[in-house]
């Protein structure tokens, strides 16, 4: 037994290294608890199956590869298609097989090795203040465009959902004309950037800034956040835009699960992934997260459908993820987290 103690944004569970007890899966996941212990709990009491969770915000695929044939997880859940194929990359994976989970999730939302699968999805937008931006369309071109010299705000560029956006860009026009469209980002920023998603949409409704970037499901988060019901006065401030690539269509991300290599309770890990594409399990992540079901056919939340329909600029995920390494070079050669040139 041991006791998760190195990641500090962790909550520490104990989890049973080598073999355990049959009705136990151990999930090691980048996902806020708030946004998936319901479906834990909820697979739990239909099933009894225990599930044990360490959550953390960084160095799980790490962690599981250090530990090899002894690590305690079974699966891998992350909020990111780049963090599922560097895994895979790893070597820390071992095909689901299940068929369930291959006849409710297209291909294109699955590891074609089939070590790991999207639970949900999301798009990355634009949320524009209501009183100062006219615009109901915008590109993600024009987001490097001199009109918003000082308007945009955003996370950091390193971030998982930036990253990934950045790796769309190179994938659609190439490593130059991506260099060229972040430094022009970067020029219009506001300053440096800072916060989470939510900060952006705060600073809008603070004035400090005109365009954020964010993912579609924290309009829902905040629009409906009774604990934190300022975050209401936030999302009435904005309009959510879906921009897009010269396809027409928008950049998507996932989240998803990979099976690990070694997972001492492999059966019962596959049942919690297929309860997790079951359609009981999507309509509770579309009604509390806000995110995309990843099924088709199972119903989007109205204050999400509201948004418009979204078209993945590229379906097959893995196609962007390959780009991960190089978005991060770029970040960091243009100093995008330094902010505009004073």
């Amino acid at each position: 037994m041991f006791r998760n103690a190195f990641l500090p944004a962790a909550v520490g569970l104990a989890l049973t290294a080598g073999a355990a007890a049959a009705a136990e899966v151990n999930v090691y996941t980048y996902r806020e608890q708030p946004l998936i212990q319901p479906i834990f709990d909820r697979f739990t009491k239909e099933t009894g199956i225990r599930v044990n969770v360490i959550y953390a915000n960084k160095g799980l695929e790490e962690r599981i590869r250090a530990e090899a044939a002894a690590s305690p997880a079974d699966l891998l859940i992350a909020t990111d298609a780049a963090i599922l194929e560097k895994a895979r990359g790893m070597d820390i994976g071992q095909p689901i097989r299940s068929a369930a989970v291959d006849k409710a999730v297209p291909a294109t939302f699955r590891d074609p090795n089939g070590t790991w699968t999207a639970l949900t999805y999301r798009a990355r937008v634009v949320y524009a203040s209501k009183e100062r931006v006219k615009e109901n369309a915008l590109s993600y071109a024009d987001l490097a465009d001199p009109k918003w010299k000082g308007k945009v705000c955003t996370r950091s560029g390193q971030h998982p959902y930036n990253i990934g956006l950045i790796s769309n860009v190179i994938a659609d026009y190439g490593l130059d004309k991506a260099e060229a469209w972040l430094k022009g980002v970067k020029a219009n920023l506001n300053g440096k950037p800072a916060g989470n998603d939510r900060s952006q949409v705060k600073a809008i409704f603070a004035g400090e800034c005109d365009l954020g970037i964010g993912n579609t499901y924290y309009y829902g988060l905040m629009a409906t956040n009774d604990k934190e019901p300022e975050q209401k006065e936030w999302a009435k401030s904005v309009k959510v835009i879906m921009p897009t690539f010269e396809s027409g269509g928008s950049h998507v991300n996932v989240s998803g699960a990979l099976l690990a290599r070694h997972a001492p309770n492999r059966d019962a890990a596959v049942k919690l992934v297929e309860f997790m594409v079951s359609n009981e399990a999507q309509k509770l992540y579309a009604e509390l997260n806000f995110e995309y079901p990843v099924v088709p056919g199972v119903a989007v939340a109205p204050l999400i459908a509201d948004l418009g329909t979204v078209k993945p600029d590229k379906p097959n995920l893995a196609e962007v993820a390959k780009f991960r390494a190089k978005a991060s070079e770029l970040v960091d050669r243009v100093a995008f987290d330094e902010g505009p040139a004073s």
